[in-house]
This record gives structure tokens, C-alpha cells and sequence, in this order.
């Protein structure tokens, strides 16, 4: 069932990505505001993902995803009706709402591991996220489409990604409401009480030997994810505004977004395969090293070239699918069931927050320099990943 809700999700992130900063430019007329829509359901998703955390905390993942998708789909759709009234208070509004549907399916990745063993939680984080793969890459390949539907509606063209988006997060609700069932977090902790020592102790719990070293492990996790989920938003947003600028047309942005999103979500099952193999920090580091390739490719990157920006952007996305599945088993790993939701949810705040400065700082940055300084300053801050790692993994931290 979060497989099934995971590809319906796909679609409904994939609008914001895809015209989110070409839709605020056409609104507000300005290149230097274009990052602000990333900003906005960035800074959406992080308030939702407190929501969504604690809901699930008390109510099981069922409630609280159910909940959040539906928080997007209303904000896909009153994004439409902005962009179809010309209100620019109600484009921001909604866009706060659509970031819902974005921390929704990025804690839907914490349901898939709440019954997993430590020893295939990666495996298990990837398959969840990889199922978002084939909406999040069908999406931006409908822009046309959806575009030509906009047209008959009389809206603009750039808001028919959102009434795609808004149909598909409300059927993964849907799907989730009706269908997920038993709910995973709630059995993992009837499954962890009925096997519990004298000790308080379960055997699914993987600690670390001392209070700082979880401790250590827990910022480290968080840290990852932060520090990848800011690089990769930076650069994503401003791609196709870069494109744009260089005489490539919303297609050809659809389809270099569509191979960042596959970036992103399709190599899921190889990173969780190396996480259980080789550990969460060798992935962790990995992570800041591909970034880096991406951010130098796509800084070097003749404007012409679609193919390689689109080979940039596979690369950024796929530095953050290491931060992400690497990241999400620290803290799976760290955090016992008993208040694993809401805090799983509050870390999922500080990365929401990361990706908001980073979309909203990007337009800046390419307004007062270049694209080009963008992915350059974005590959080489990725690399604060490796001296985290090293800190973490001194023999004090174990």
C-alpha cells in the first residue's frame, strides 16, 4: 500500500519541481523571486512534517500520512485557482499548503522501515522510495499535457502540473486511509513490547554503547540529510530557470527534471543495498563526493548541452538519494520506537528548512552572479558531509 500511494505521490511532487519557479516568474515578473516557490513548500513541508510526525506518533502512520496527503492535495488545487484569478497572496498560500504533500512522501519512507530488521532497513527505506520513481518521472513528462488541459480549462498552461498534482496526492490519501492496514508503526511497537527483556530492551533496537554517542549519530543523521536536501534543492530550482534563460523551452526543463527526479528516487534499492552491506557512514560520505561531481558538471556545462545538464542533474539526484536512505537509517537505527514518530518528524523539519533556504537563496545567488557560482559553491559545501562522518565515527562516538 505505500508503494501504491508512494507512485501516486510521485506526480503530485514532480508539478512543483517541474514549474513551480517558472509559474512565480510569470506571476511576480521577477528572476530574483523564482526560488521563492521552492521556498514556500519547502517551509510548508516543514511545518507539515511536525504535523504529520506527531499525528503519527499518537494515531499510527495510516492517520498521519493520510492527513498530509490530503493537506497537498488541497494546496495543488488552490495553486490552480491562484494562477487562474492572478492572486499572488493565494499562489503563496497554497504553495505553504502543497509542501504537505512533499513531507508527506518523504515520511512515508520512515512507515516502510517500521517493521524492517536493522539489518535491512536500508533495503527497506529504498523500496518506498523507489516506487515514488514512476510518478515523480511521469510528471514532468506531462507538462505538455497537463498544459493543454489548463488551456481548455482557460487557466494558465504552467498550472496544469498542479491539477495532476492535486488529483493524485488526494488518491494516495485515499489509498492509505482504506487500505493501510494493520498500520505499520503501531504493530512494530505491540511486536517490540510483546518481545521486551526485563531490561526494557527489544531486539529490533540498535544502539549505540553511550548517551553522546546516539546522541552523535542522531545530529549526524540529521546533518546528512540536512546538508544534501539544501545542495540539491539550490541547483534543482534554478535549472530550469537556467534553461530558459539559454532558449530551451518547458519541454526540454521537463525532461532534464524528469532524469533528476529518476536521479533522485531510482536508485533507491542500490543505496539501500549499500547501506546493509557497507555501513551508513561509507554511504553518508558517498553522498558529499557525488554531489560535488554534480554540482562541478553542472557548473561547467555548456547552456546548449541538455544532455549533459541532464546528466548533472542524475548525479544531483542521486547524491541525495545517498544522504536520504544513508541519513534515514542513523536515525531509524538511533531512535528508540517509543518516540521514534515525532522525532523522525522533527528532523524531517530541519531538512524542509534546508531546502527552503536553499530555493530561496538560489534565485538570489544566480541574480547578483551566475548560475554557474551556484553549482559550483553547492558541489564544494557538499563536501562538509566527509569531516562530519569522520567526527561521528571516532572510536567516542561509538
Amino acid at each position: 500500500m505505500l508503494v501504491t500511494a508512494q507512485i501516486l505521490s510521485g506526480a503530485g511532487l514532480a508539478a512543483g519541481i517541474t514549474v513551480g519557479a517558472l509559474l512565480a516568474q510569470d506571476m511576480l515578473g521577477s528572476t530574483s523571486l523564482s526560488g521563492l516557490p521552492s521556498g514556500l513548500f519547502t517551509i510548508g513541508s516543514a511545518a507539515a512534517a511536525i504535523i504529520v510526525g506527531r499525528t503519527s506518533q499518537r494515531l499510527g502512520r495510516r492517520t498521519g500520512l493520510s492527513v498530509g496527503y490530503a493537506a497537498g492535495a488541497a494546496g495543488s488545487l488552490g495553486v490552480v485557482i491562484a494562477a487562474a484569478t492572478g492572486s499572488v497572496l493565494l499562489l503563496f498560500l497554497a504553495l505553504f499548503v502543497y509542501g504537505a504533500g512533499t513531507a508527506t512522501n518523504l515520511q512515508a519512507r520512515y512507515a516502510g522501515a517500521d517493521l524492517a530488521s536493522p539489518q535491512h532497513r536500508g533495503r527497506a527505506v529504498s523500496t518506498v522510495l523507489v516506487a515514488t520513481t514512476v510518478g515523480a518521472v511521469a510528471g514532468p513528462n506531462l507538462v505538455t499535457a497537463t498544459g493543454q488541459l489548463a488551456d481548455a480549462l482557460n487557466i494558465p498552461r504552467l498550472a496544469g502540473p498542479f491539477i495532476l498534482a492535486s488529483v493524485a496526492y488526494a488518491a494516495a490519501a485515499a489509498v492509505l486511509w482504506t487500505m493501510l492496514r494493520p498500520d505499520p508503526l503501531t504493530t512494530a511497537r505491540t511486536i517490540a513490547a510483546d518481545a521486551a527483556d526485563p531490561a526494557g530492551k527489544t531486539p529490533g533496537q540498535e544502539a549505540t554503547d553511550t548517551r553522546s554517542g546516539r546522541n552523535a549519530h542522531l545530529v549526524l543523521g540529521a546533518a546528512v540529510m540536512v546538508l544534501t536536501q539544501l545542495v540539491m534543492v539550490a541547483i534543482m530550482t534554478m535549472t530550469p530557470i537556467h534553461m530558459q534563460h539559454h532558449g530551451h523551452d518547458v519541454s526540454a526543463a521537463g525532461l532534464v527534471i524528469a532524469v533528476h527526479v529518476a536521479g533522485m528516487y531510482l536508485p533507491s534499492p542500490f543505496s539501500g543495498l549499500l547501506v546493509d552491506r557497507f555501513g551508513r557512514m561509507a554511504v553518508a560520505a558517498a553522498s558529499g563526493v557525488t554531489l560535488l561531481g554534480a554540482g562541478l558538471l553542472a557548473a561547467l556545462a555548456p547552456p546548449n548541452s541538455v544532455a549533459l545538464l541532464a546528466f548533472a542533474l542524475a548525479l544531483l539526484g542521486l547524491g541525495w538519494n545517498f544522504g536520504l536512505v544513508s541519513g534515514t537509517a542513523i536515525i531509524t537505527d538511533t531512535v528508540p520506537l517509543a518516540t521514534r514518530a515525532k522525532t523522525q518528524g522533527a528532523v524531517d523539519v530541519a531538512v524542509a528548512l534546508a531546502g527552503a533556504g536553499g530555493g530561496m537563496a538560489s534565485g538570489l545567488v544566480v541574480a547578483a552572479s551566475s548560475y554557474t557560482a551556484l553549482a559550483g559553491i553547492g558541489g564544494v559545501l557538499a563536501l562538509a558531509v566527509i569531516p562530519a562522518v569522520a567526527y561521528t565515527a571516532r572510536p567516542a562516538h561509538r
